[in-house]
Order: structure tokens, then sequence, then C-alpha cells
């Protein structure tokens, strides 16, 4: 089994669920440290800089703080805190479906993010459960996108870790999707539907090419309900959208999908219409004990 390099241990500490984020300096000619700051982050001030030095929450990765005036130095690696003025709340719960000594499997809502990302950092699944748990090296070994709820993996064990991820790299994982979608009587169901997919544009957007197939995924009818139908997905690969894609290229585009197949305003804060997408289950036998795992979300569509 391939072994993945674990990171080094981190020289601040965990701070109200947040873990500092870290910089590789690149090459270039600075004068000092904070002449660098100020030009890779233009939106942060000067003086928030040297005042986030002065606390001493700007070091280098041995710990050792670095001040406005520190040489600049490439391939340093540097570490701060990340900080937003303010954040909106979003009044969805996480719930916690199993832990052990290695793993913690969350069952994550609508809208709330895995990791903190441009204008999310507390209001994200992984700093509320290491606020709720205290589990500082708690890392998500897979994701899902912030409009899909559903079963997400941990690892907070870092000898492990490497060994859970590989599962996801290898394809080991049994990943069941389900989604409410138009009808559609003139599919024959199942299928597999296969496709190329490339990054698209806008730069957030995948799109289906002509080519090999990079993509997979078997479509089953679950229920057709009034209006819709519920649809079980399994993803046989795991590129950016697929589910998304697929569907949309079928003709029954998940609804309140604001992406595909037409790119729809951004609803901003608007919490009210969610997309009917769901990570309902994931099974895989335990790299280390051998054992069969199976989780599945308690939500419903």
């Amino acid at each position: 089994m391939m072994q993945l390099r674990q990171p080094l241990p981190a020289p601040l500490p965990v701070i109200d669920g947040v873990a500092p984020s870290y910089l590789w300096l690149p090459a270039g000619e600075w004068p000092d440290l904070l002449s660098f700051l100020e030009q890779r982050f233009p939106a942060i001030s000067s003086a928030i800089w040297v005042a986030r030095m002065a606390r001493g929450e700007v070091v280098d990765g041995d710990g050792v703080r670095l001040a406005p005036d520190s040489p600049y130095r490439c391939g340093m690696r540097i570490f701060y805190y990340r900080e937003l003025p303010a954040e909106t709340p979003i009044p969805f719960e996480a719930s916690i479906l199993y832990q052990d000594e290695r793993i913690l499997v969350a069952d994550k809502p609508h809208f709330l993010p895995v990791i903190p990302s441009g204008r999310f950092l507390h209001e994200t699944l992984l700093v509320r459960l290491k606020k709720q748990t205290g589990l500082a090296d708690l890392t998500p070994i897979h994701r899902l996108d912030r409009e899909t709820a559903g079963v997400v993996i941990f690892s907070h064990d870092m000898a492990s870790r490497g060994a859970y991820q590989s599962l996801f790299q290898q394809r080991l994982v049994d990943k069941t999707y389900e989604a409410l979608a138009p009808s559609a009587p003139e599919l024959v169901l199942p299928l597999i539907y296969r496709s190329r997919m490339v990054e698209g544009t806008p730069f957030f957007r995948m799109q289906e090419v002509a080519g090999e197939p990079n993509s997979e995924t078997r479509i089953e009818l679950i229920e057709q309900r009034e209006t819709c139908s519920r649809y079980r997905l399994r993803p046989l690969t795991g590129k950016k959208h697929q589910l998304r894609v697929h569907l949309a290229a079928l003709g029954i585009p998940i609804i309140n999908d604001a992406f595909y197949p037409e790119v729809h305003p951004c609803k901003g804060d608007d919490l009210s219409a969610p997309l009917k997408l769901l990570a309902r289950e994931i099974a895989f036998v335990d790299p280390l004990d051998g054992r069969r795992r199976h989780f599945a979300s308690q939500r419903e569509l």
C-alpha cells in the first residue's frame, strides 16, 4: 500500500477550533517579510500584520516569532492564523455518527463547508467539530461540496491517516448518493453514464468534452414522486461536480442546482433552497483491522 508523507506538526496551537494556516515563501526579492505579505495579501493591511506579529501569531516552521523587518527567505515556511471580520451564521447542525481512536464520521447539513475557505472559517464542519470534540488533529480524508449534505469521514490520528486516505485514492470506497431530480420516463434505468470531464468556464464549473471517459456513475431509480423522482447514484470515479454534471447531461438536473446546466445568479446567504443531493452511505474494508465499515446519513431529501 502506498504510504503518504505525513505533515509535520504546526508550531502554533489550534485556537477556538482554528488551526494555523501556512505558506511556503516563493522565489522573489522583497526587502523584508512585511513587504512580501503586503503584496501577497493586499486585502490585509500592514497594521494588521504588524499586530499579529506583535502577538506572536506569525512564526517560522520552528516556532520562532517573525517580525515586520525579518529578512525574506525563499523556501521558508511561515505559519499564521486566518481572520475574518464577520461570518454569517449557518443555522444547521452536523451530527457525529461514529467515533473511535482513529476516525470520526459526521453527518453534514447542506450549506456548511467542510473546511475553511473564502468567507467561511468558524462556520465550517471542521472547525465546529474541533470545538466540539477538542481533537486538534482532526482532518477530512475526503470532501463534499458546501451544497451537498451527508456522510464525511475524518481522521484524528496522524499515524493511520495515510492508510485511510489511500482507500479513496485507490477507489476502494463504496459511495452511494441520493438525489431529487425531474422524472424521465424515457430513460431506461439503471444505467451507467460515462464522459470525459475537464475544468470549465466559469472557473468553478466542470464541462464534458470529447475523448476517453474519465468519469463514471451508475444511476438507479428509487421512487417516482408526484413532481420529481428520487435517484440512487453510485460514482465509480470522483471528479469534481461529477454527479451534478452527469444528471444535467441526461436532462434531469438535480433540483436547486445553481451551476448546472446553467449558472444562476449567486444566492449569497439565501439558505432556502438546498441542492437536493445527499451523500447517503460510505462503506469500505478498514485498512487496519480488516472489518467492514458502513456509515449512513440520517438525513432525508
